[in-house]
């Protein structure tokens, strides 16, 4: 059995924990201890018993509790070596696993791959365990077709579907932001997400789970209409489609 649940998403933190038969896993470390250790306390799970948590990028909404949670707590940190050279907060630490494309963890398989964001090194991961697959994929402006055979036919999706384009460009975003977001090294559009899961969805596919939702350039209901209307012109019936909350865990998920 493989269990899920999104602690926090958002531009002001993101965490997902993920548990396996031998393991129990954070992706991201976003926000602070203290709220990581009361979501995961929700689930009967005590944070010092995480032991892998891998890091998507070093932005400080995805970083925000790592400095504080190595003082006390001692699991394996995955990152990249670029990541890992721009965290002096690790230098001390000894409990590392430099990432490429791939970490296994005896029942757990983690593929790494390349997104595109405005820093200098961004990955997603494809988590395989049980025969289950997640797919945990945000911040990017875009996703390489070469990825697409790797990213079809997954389990769970959670997937970034970051801002409504039309709410972006009439929002209080200074325009040099808005073309951030917009560009090639941002974020994904809802109907960027909306099509590249069209394409990607699968007759495994069991819950899309929409993700890192913009506070001032999105809605919940904006997000959800895209999909389902996007769905509808590709003729895919598939409705288990939620959202991930910046302050609010979701459902535990199990597979």
């Amino acid at each position: 059995m493989v269990k899920i649940c999104n602690l926090a998403s958002g531009s002001e933190g993101n965490v997902t924990y993920i548990e396996t038969e031998n393991h129990k896993i954070l992706l991201d470390l976003g926000t602070t201890v203290k709220y990581i250790k009361e979501k995961l306390s929700e689930l009967s799970v005590a944070l010092a018993d995480v032991d892998y948590v891998f890091i998507s990028h070093v932005h400080n909404d995805h970083i925000k509790a790592l400095k504080n949670l190595i003082k006390k707590y001692h699991p394996t940190i995955c990152l990249s070596p670029i990541m890992y050279s721009e965290l002096e907060d690790l230098k001390n630490y000894d409990n590392i696993i430099l990432y490429n494309d791939k970490v296994i963890l005896d029942d757990t398989e983690i593929d790494i791959i390349k997104t595109s964001h405005d820093t200098t090194d961004s990955r997603a991961f494809i988590i395989t365990s049980d025969n289950k697959k997640i797919v945990y994929l945000t911040d990017t402006g875009f996703i390489n077709t070469k990825y697409f055979s790797k990213l079809s036919n997954i389990d769970i999706y959670l997937f970034e579907s970051n801002h409504d384009v039309e709410m972006l460009l009439h929002g209080p975003y200074p325009k040099w932001l808005k073309d951030r977001v917009l560009g090639p090294y941002g974020h994904l559009s809802n109907k960027d997400s909306s099509v590249y899961l069209a394409k990607l969805i699968g007759p495994n596919t069991k819950l899309i789970m929409l993700m890192h939702l913009s506070q001032k350039n999105n809605t919940e209901e904006k997000a959800l209409s895209t999909i389902k209307q996007v769905f509808s012109e590709y003729e895919i019936d598939f409705s288990n489609i939620s959202c991930a909350r910046q302050n609010e865990r979701s459902e535990l998920i199990e597979l």
